[in-house]
């Protein structure tokens, strides 16, 4: 029987979900329609001067292999590279200077004791409260922590300010005060309860790494990593899976309503269209897709555009390498909001990935703004290329101008998963119970790097065929709606 299906939003969440639908049943007929002028989302490859700059993001982590698999399944397995072996690790400004992150040390726990007791990051009385954090005790009851909270309670002020929140900044540009640690790094809630200590768990974790594995031959990927021609790549070659007329750009979506076993989609702006389709998958933003759903059900609308969004610059530059006096030797820093700076991060892209710049020169990313400094991104372009030139050239010695200089906005880019998200998204999901032939996927609901964006989108083309399958309908919305 002929189905269709139409996914709302090309960035790569709905590209994941088009491509996992189109492989996993052929016959269902994938629409794909995107608001703006191309595909990608907040992804985009820009090549300038000989340089390849990233908009967004520019590498995934492995832990979790969705990235890695759905390049191969697309053709680029060939293409994907690590991390530069040469160097390892990251630094973070402390006291105007920039200092190595203590080996071993994972966004908010070390799995390494001595670094961080030798670390010039923190006090001697700051070491000394983080190392009891293995007299703390765990925290009873179920009810969501802040990021904050969470890491003051058990390893103290300074350990948050110096080093957590910094790293954490870099993730999610987010306010620590209010981001939920359960929504954003379960793992260490988990190692909370099962061991009492963070420091406890990661030292048995490493044990448990370091013991010689029976398979042999080490890890194929490194911890990190990218395309060789840029994440624009993966992009092309989603859209190149896709039949030839599933794609359909500057279509933004006004509204979607239930008719009959069916979803009416109306699309377009000067000229509106109006078309018919078994099941939709929604892979926008959670404003815009707060919107679409207004006609759908106002209770699923009104929790999905609670999520708030974040938005920031990324400044690229470039210099020759004699022009900068600092060693680079790691793939970039952070910067503390106690250090009173206008930038959260900067990351060194030729250092880390071969390929982004021509020999000899240094291209770097600079991000301004954020949850917490939200202000500085009324500066137009001019003034924030300026104030990343002056900010990094003060802390790397960098002497003259930039060979090339380019800005990316990203409004509105990441989500916020605020105290109370876990339960936010348990309702959106327990009301998207009554209508079997709609997903959500995207970034906005359970994680914001590639890996969880494709996931989400293949878990979304799932739910759909699986309804489809089954015969499932929309004919309960209208009980929904009442």
């Amino acid at each position: 029987m002929y189905r269709r299906v139409t996914v709302i939003g090309g960035g790569i969440s709905g590209l994941a979900a088009a491509n996992h639908l189109h492989r996993i049943a052929p016959e269902i007929d994938v629409r794909l329609l995107e608001a703006g002028p191309r595909l990608g989302g907040v992804i985009q490859t820009t090549h300038k001067d000989g340089f390849l700059i990233e908009g967004a993001a520019d590498n995934f982590i492995t832990t979790s292999p969705g990235a890695i698999q759905l390049c191969e399944d697309v053709g680029l397995g060939q293409d994907l590279i690590g991390t530069n072996p040469r160097e390892r690790g990251a630094m973070v400004l402390s006291r105007g200077k920039l200092e190595k992150i203590p080996e071993g040390f994972a966004v908010m726990a070390p799995s390494r004791l001595w670094p961080l007791l030798t670390t010039k990051i923190l006090s001697p009385k700051g070491k000394l409260r983080s190392g009891c954090e293995v007299f703390v005790p765990r925290k009873r009851g179920q009810e969501d922590e802040s990021l904050k909270s969470f890491v003051c309670r058990r390893f103290g002020t300074e350990m948050f300010e110096r080093l957590v929140q910094p790293l954490v900044g870099g993730i999610y540009t987010a306010d620590p005060n209010r981001l939920s640690v359960a929504a954003t790094m379960p793992r260490f809630l988990d190692m909370e309860q099962k061991y009492g200590s963070l420091i406890r768990g990661m030292l048995n974790q490493r044990r448990s790494r370091e013991q010689p594995s029976e398979k042999g031959g080490g890890a194929r990927y490194s911890q990190f990593m990218t395309l060789r021609g840029g994440m624009s790549q993966l992009i092309e070659a989603l859209e190149k899976s896709l039949p030839e007329d599933a794609i359909r750009l500057n279509a933004p979506v006004n509204f979607i309503v239930p008719s009959g076993s069916r979803w009416s989609i109306s699309s377009g702006v000067e000229d509106p269209q109006r078309e018919q389709s078994d099941a939709v998958i929604l892979a926008a933003p959670a404003s815009p897709a707060a919107r679409v759903l207004s006609t759908v059900d106002g209770e699923l609308s009104k929790r999905l555009g609670g999520i708030q969004s974040a938005s920031c610059a990324v400044v690229s530059l470039a210099f020759r390498r004699e022009q900068i006096g600092h060693d680079l030797q790691s793939f970039g820093f952070v910067v503390p909001a106690i250090e009173g700076h206008f930038i959260l991060s900067c990351s060194f892209s030729s250092v880390k990935y071969d390929g982004r710049a021509p020999e000899g020169t240094v291209l770097m990313r600079v991000f301004i703004g954020g949850a917490c400094q939200s202000g500085l991104l009324r500066l137009p372009n001019m003034q924030l290329l300026e104030l990343a030139h002056w900010e990094v050239a003060k802390l790397l010695d960098i002497e003259g101008e930039p060979l090339m200089r380019h800005i990316t906005r990203q409004r509105h880019a990441m989500p916020q998963y605020h105290v109370g998200h876990q339960k936010r998204i348990a309702k959106i999901n327990q009301r998207l119970e009554w209508f079997p032939t709609l997903a959500l996927a995207g970034n906005s609901l359970n994680g914001v790097g590639v890996p969880g964006c494709i996931e989400s989108g293949q878990k979304a083309a799932e739910r759909i065929a699986s309804a489809l399958r089954t015969g499932s309908t929309n004919t309960t919305a209208k009980t929904a709606m009442n």
